[in-house]
């Protein structure tokens, strides 16, 4: 495999090197097409390489439709079908990949990520594919059938199909960009709204202010949207939340935040599966003169209860505390709504949502209809995935359905 290449001619010019770039530049190759991938990045695969804390999170074992967000995330049904979760453990198993599973159905490689790199660098190369790395797309034009990109080393590539593989606009100082969205607009292809997901959100300094000392708590969470989603139905996700200097974090948080509107609260459960009312009674019974705020950080932690308690006005020792007092702090740790001002935007954000109009490609090939030999695969595509894997296995299966056509 060669980092740059000059030829003027290839059957398949694939544009990005990442999971979905590399998956459908593997299944053209191997089904005898010419291929050629560039990436202005000086590495492929570097999203993979980072995920998971360097153990990348590959794919999720109850990955399917449900599990995605976009103004038709049916759209996704065909490509997860067609190659599913089950496909890729094969051929991470294949490439001796030790891995193993953690929450939820999560799969994480037990070594580096970098296996994963290298196990689809060895397979394009296997498979005849060019990887010319540093070297960006300037312009792209259609040309008769196919199409002409001129690159930023000043050369010029024509190619039957052109696959748009470059990622939504989160993480940008991985070099990630909107141009995805616009070669698609080039080709007057809608492309729905965009926003940061699975992101932090953030306070204003008001209640930041009052909330700073909790920085570094973490529990087990569940947490909602306080507004029915636009198809009925409040999300909500189990799992754990972080409080920060900026607002809450944590994979509850993240997984919110792709529902989550500006001007709209989101409400936590802090103990989750436990009546904090009936649980303060009976310490209450048992121990009157128990302080409060003790008795709470028997439930959640320590700092946690002294701030509910305090944000409650609520003191003392427990004997000398009513029912409805009790209540309010039942509802303090178990409805806790709160109203985000913002997110902490691409920077840290994991995946953009939105993206390609799904309405605009064929759901079998990931091609325009109105623009034959063009392909958007990806997270370019309006289908975001849940956290955990999801956005993996929709990179692979996006991939792997242009591939055989392109």
């Amino acid at each position: 495999m060669t980092r740059a290449s000059s030829g003027a001619l290839v059957d398949v010019l694939v544009v990005g090197a990442g999971a979905a770039g590399m998956m459908a530049a593997i299944e053209a190759g191997r089904r005898g097409r010419r291929v050629r991938v560039v990436d202005h990045a000086d590495r492929p695969g570097e999203k993979i390489r980072i995920s998971g804390g360097g153990r990348c999170n590959f794919t999720n074992l109850g990955c399917g439709p449900a599990n995605f967000l976009g103004e038709n995330p049916r759209f996704a049904t065909s490509a997860l079908r067609r190659y599913t979760q089950h496909d890729f453990v094969k051929r991470i198993d294949r490439a001796g990949i030790a891995w193993h599973e953690k929450t939820l159905g999560q799969l994480f490689c037990d070594g580096s990520a970098k296996q994963i790199v290298r196990m689809l660098t060895d397979d394009m190369a296997a498979a005849g594919v060019t990887l010319s790395l540093e070297i960006g797309v300037e312009r792209i034009a259609r040309s008769g059938d196919g199409f002409t990109a001129i690159l930023s080393d000043g050369s010029q590539v024509t190619a039957a199909s052109l696959v748009v593989a470059t990622g939504g606009k989160s993480i940008p100082k991985m070099g990630a960009t909107g141009w995805a969205h616009e070669v698609a607009r080039q080709f007057d292809i809608r492309v729905t709204e965009t926003r940061p997901a699975l992101v932090p959100l953030t306070f204003e300094a008001g209640l930041l202010e009052t909330l700073t000392p909790l920085a570094g708590v973490a529990v087990d969470a569940r947490v909602t949207t306080a507004s029915s989603s636009p198809k009925g139905g409040r999300p909500s996700f189990n799992e754990a939340m972080l409080f920060t200097h900026r607002g809450l974090s944590g994979p509850a948080i993240l997984q919110i935040s792709s529902y989550w509107r500006e001007g709209e609260a989101v409400v936590a459960s802090m103990a989750p599966g436990r009546d904090v009312f009936e649980e303060l009674k009976a310490a209450k019974a048992s121990n009157g003169k128990q302080a409060v705020h003790t008795a709470l950080g028997h439930i959640v932690p320590r700092r946690l209860a002294e701030s509910l308690c305090q944000r409650e006005g609520v003191s003392g020792n427990l004997a000398d505390l009513s029912d409805k007092v009790l209540r309010r702090l039942d509802q303090a740790v178990n409805a806790w709504a709160v109203k985000p001002v913002g997110s902490e935007g691409y920077r840290t954000a994991e995946v953009t949502l939105g993206g390609v109009d799904t309405a605009a490609l064929d759901q079998q090939t990931m091609q325009a209809k109105t623009v034959p030999g063009l392909y958007f695969i990806g997270e370019a595509v309006d289908v975001t995935g849940w956290l955990g894997g999801y956005n993996f296995q929709w990179a692979w299966s996006s991939g792997w359905a242009a591939g055989q056509v392109c």
